[in-house]
């Protein structure tokens, strides 16, 4: 493989601009709450959820749970990448480690397109639910939820952990008030879940082809893919090699039951099948039961939107700051991203990622869910890429987490999610395509040339003694 990664004693320093690193403050349990936060299962299930009930119909449930089952091989990927690499840049450290300087480019790309669209987008759904209390408009709500969770970003992060996991229990809370309901209040049986139908718009009943359940694997892979930030946080978790696999394993396990649990209910439950297309969940819980238990559910869901723009903003300020201590833009911009705060945290880089997503929630996002679906797929495919050449020279004798059924595995996760792309809507692949190409601009005219100075991505130092 040309063009990876060196040694770093070949790669010399700049006097002004030595490498800074985040301290380990958090184990297990703080980073698998905030992990599962990133996650965010009630607010995925009361916002991305609905859209697929819409185009998928009965099943919905079934798209969720072949997506989980691929993201096992995922997170088997990030599992052995992340304590091979354990560094704050998550998938570009560990691509650019394993498959060369241009692919990470390209990962980190993707990766920065997903974390800076998803928070806007799901930050816009809390004036819904809180519209049992107070009605808001929701550009001003969502830029609202982004500048609290950048000033909450800009905290310890072991203060962060503690406050994303109380609101992580209500959010849990949440989803299983609506699974009991659903199961209480069943219309149909388990056969539903497979019987593959939709409300057409002419109000007749239409059949989910195995087309349309391909297609919208791109997005259920979406419904789990918080559970990567463990990755992200590998230098602030305690003992990374051990830690990072379990948290990724343990929050992929977790938060696919507190998704997929409720849906299935849902499923079931929906009074008929036009309810079910509809997908408006607060309206079926407070049929279910009254509007004080609907009250309650909706405002859990605002929390939960909330607890998710907390988390996402501090896994995006790492992925920057990261990027500037690797040294990916002009220096002048390294040096300002990569500063660190009082409370250790990437002050900078928090806020340059937090106030533009708040100005993002006063622009139309319909279409990027598509864009974010296809650039979590393009992304976890370069990952299993990395995945496939992890155990070459050197790296097969580091100590670190190992897959079972490697390289079986990555291939096989290669072939279905390479399938999966082909089968995306034109426009979206067009997106990517064009933001891609954009960012390989930028690396052939500036990064490659500078390659001794630019881009070089490295593990902090105590990470290789450890290894």
């Amino acid at each position: 493989m040309t063009d990876t990664l060196r040694p770093p004693a070949t790669i010399a320093p700049e006097a002004s601009d030595s490498p800074r690193k985040l301290k380990r403050s958090i184990g297990i349990v703080g980073g698998t709450l905030l992990t599962l936060s990133c996650v965010t299962p009630a607010s995925t299930l009361f916002v991305v959820v609905p859209d697929l009930f819409g185009s998928l119909g009965t099943a919905t449930a079934l798209t969720i749970a072949i997506g989980s089952l691929l993201c096992i091989a995922v997170a088997f990927c990030y599992s052995e990448l992340g304590t091979l690499i354990p560094s704050a840049g998550g998938e570009y450290a560990m691509v650019s480690t394993m498959a060369g300087r241009l692919a990470g480019w390209l990962v980190f790309v993707l990766s920065l397109l997903v974390v800076m669209i998803v928070p806007p987008v799901i930050a816009m759904g809390t004036a819904d639910y809180l519209a049992p209390v107070i009605h808001l408009d929701p550009s001003l709500a969502g830029a609202g939820v982004m500048l609290l969770a950048t000033l909450a970003g800009l905290l310890d992060l072991r203060a962060n952990a503690w406050i994303t996991g109380v609101f992580l229990v209500l959010e849990v809370i949440a989803a299983a008030v609506v699974a009991v309901l659903g199961f209480a209040h069943a219309e149909r049986g388990a056969g539903s879940l497979v019987s593959m139908q939709v409300a057409g718009s002419n109000g007749h009943t239409d059949t989910v082809t195995a087309m349309l359940v391909v297609s919208g694997l791109a997005i259920a892979l979406f419904v789990t893919q918080g559970f990567s930030t463990a990755v992200y946080l590998s230098e602030e978790l305690e003992n990374p090699r051990r830690n990072v696999a379990r948290t990724v394993l343990a929050t992929l396990a977790i938060s696919s039951v507190i998704i997929l649990v409720p849906v299935v209910a849902i499923t079931l439950g929906a009074s008929d099948l036009s309810e079910l297309t509809g997908g408006d969940i607060s309206a079926m819980v407070t049929a279910w039961s009254n509007s004080a238990v609907g009250t309650f559910v909706s405002l859990c869901v605002a929390l939960a939107i909330i607890n998710a723009g907390i988390v996402m903003v501090i896994q995006n300020s790492r992925v920057l700051f990261a990027s500037a201590r690797d040294k990916a833009w002009p220096q002048p911009v390294n040096n300002v991203f990569s500063k660190l705060g009082r409370f250790g945290s990437p002050w900078v880089a928090t806020l340059a990622v937090g106030i533009p997503g708040a100005a993002l929630c006063f622009v139309n996002l319909d279409t990027l869910y598509g864009v974010t679906g296809v650039s979590v797929t393009g992304m976890y495919l370069l990952v299993a890429v990395a995945a496939l050449l992890a155990r070459r020279g050197a790296h097969r004798h580091t100590a670190a987490w190992r897959m079972p059924l490697w390289p079986a595995m990555p291939v096989l996760l290669i072939a279905v999610l390479a399938y999966i792309l082909s089968e995306q809507e034109t426009q979206y692949l067009l997106w990517t395509g064009g933001i891609t190409a954009a960012a390989t601009l930028y690396w052939a005219l500036y990064l490659r040339p500078r390659k001794d100075t630019r881009w070089l991505v490295e593990i902090p130092e105590d990470e290789r003694a450890q290894a």
